[in-house]
């Protein structure tokens, strides 16, 4: 059985065509430009397939409601060409098949949870940290959503003492996102990423960032794994900073065995960077029932 799936992101939109057990059997890549440029080529793509169904695992903010007027839409987003643009209408109307929608976070987790680093686990949290930050929320064994989706990227951190970046964020000025992304490292040290491996004060400053999230958030979601991803995590010297970091801002209040065991929590993705399409595959399923 054949499914399509549509990582929708801000540079690239990747297709592919899965089966079932998560295998992916082709995909290309189509750069993000304009609807009128980028959505004819995707359909191109998908329209000969003879797919089940199609699932999107989509950059936000999109709207998520079903009872909304404007659900498969994305919403306010900076790319100013797909503001409001009808996502899953306008590809439910080329391709008449069952649509799968979500955030791109939440389709890398789904994609985690079903055959990756957390397959089999009830609660988890996947944030990937790359060109922007997004995460997603695995809770009693569902993707969350509330009013509109978990925006981990935006949550309010405290400057460290000795960081004198003004947070990138054009909404907030210390936020997760303005102040660890990808673009906010090469404007702070003046290289990209790749560039600054041997840098320790690089990553002793974004662990302390990150850390500080996720302290935060294992403090209100109790989650089981943590699965971090995205370009930043490609930066391995990370994990260790940031477990380490992690246990200091909990400093002993929680005791739990996946604590004692950190080093097998806060874990890398498991998917090699599949997981956002292989997610898109799940939703997909998801949509078939």
């Amino acid at each position: 059985m054949l499914y399509g799936a549509l990582e929708a992101g801000g540079t690239k939109m990747v297709c592919a065509i899965g089966d079932e057990n998560g295998k992916i059997i082709e995909q290309i890549s189509i750069p993000t430009t304009t609807p009128d440029e980028t959505m004819p080529a995707i359909i191109d793509y998908f329209k000969d397939k003879d797919i089940k169904a199609l699932g999107i695992a989509c950059f936000g903010p999109i709207d998520l409601d079903k009872k909304s007027s404007t659900y498969g839409h994305i919403l306010i987003t900076p790319k100013l060409a797909w503001r409001n643009f009808d996502m899953v209408g306008t590809m439910k109307n080329a391709l008449s098949v069952p649509i799968g929608f979500d955030t791109d976070v939440n389709g890398s987790l789904l994609g985690e949870v079903t055959w990756g680093a957390a397959k089999g686990i009830s609660d988890a949290i996947y944030i990937t940290i790359g060109t922007g930050v997004g995460g997603g929320i695995w809770s009693n064994g569902g993707l969350v959503h509330g009013m509109l989706h978990p925006e981990l990227g935006h949550i309010k951190l405290i400057k460290a003492s000795n960081d004198s970046y003004k947070c990138r964020c054009p909404y907030h000025d210390s936020c997760l996102e303005g102040l660890s992304c990808g673009p906010a490292v090469e404007e702070r040290w003046n290289a990209k990423a790749r560039e600054l491996t041997d840098k320790d004060e690089v990553w002793e400053l974004e662990s302390y960032y990150i850390a500080q999230a996720l302290a935060n958030l294992i403090l209100i979601l109790s989650p089981k794994k943590i699965i971090l991803g995205g370009g930043i995590m490609h930066q391995t010297q990370l994990f260790p900073l940031i477990r380490k970091k992690v246990l200091e801002n909990i400093n002993g209040y929680i005791v739990t065995k996946e604590l004692e065991d950190i080093d097998n929590y806060i874990i890398p993705a498991g998917l090699n960077d599949d997981q956002g399409i292989m997610g898109a595959i799940k939703l997909a399923m998801d949509a078939d029932l």
